[in-house]
């Protein structure tokens, strides 16, 4: 019997454009969102969702045993930020801002978590994005940073 890495590491991912600007159109959303699960799958990443809104996304995958967060958030958001500037997804040159969230999620809870994640629009009719962030850090009992 030979010995195999096993893992079920469940996280809500949230990361932001360069100065939470809403940049991101819904014809431009809708492709970055199919882009960004192929992207993932590609480098080995199983991404159960994920939702673009205009300037932010929240992704739900399983972290794969041979990636910590750092190096896969740096895959997602420097890909699709190359894809995007690659192909004219839109006008000027587009980055994401600094940093990310990343909230784990237990695996009882990933169908009610990927709920939430694809019900973004009805949620920023009540709550912008600062807000939503917010309340994810307290949530997580972590210390909220203004700047």
């Amino acid at each position: 019997m030979s010995l195999h890495s096993y893992s079920r590491v469940w996280l809500h991912l949230v990361w932001a454009t360069l100065e939470r600007r809403p940049l991101i159109i819904t014809s431009a959303a809708v492709r970055l969102s199919a882009y960004l699960t192929q992207y993932a799958s590609e480098k080995g990443i199983y991404m159960r969702i994920n939702y673009v809104n205009s300037e932010h996304v929240h992704a739900v995958i399983d972290l794969p045993t041979h990636l910590c967060i750092e190096e896969t958030m740096q895959l997602l958001k420097g890909g699709t930020s190359h894809w995007i500037n690659e192909n004219n997804l839109l006008p000027g040159k587009f980055g994401w801002g600094r940093g990310y969230g990343a909230f784990s999620v237990s695996h009882s809870g990933v169908r009610e978590v990927s709920r939430y994640v694809a019900n973004q629009e009805v949620h920023h009719r009540k709550r912008s994005f600062a807000e939503e962030l917010k309340l994810f850090v307290e949530r997580y009992e972590l210390k909220w940073h203004d700047d």
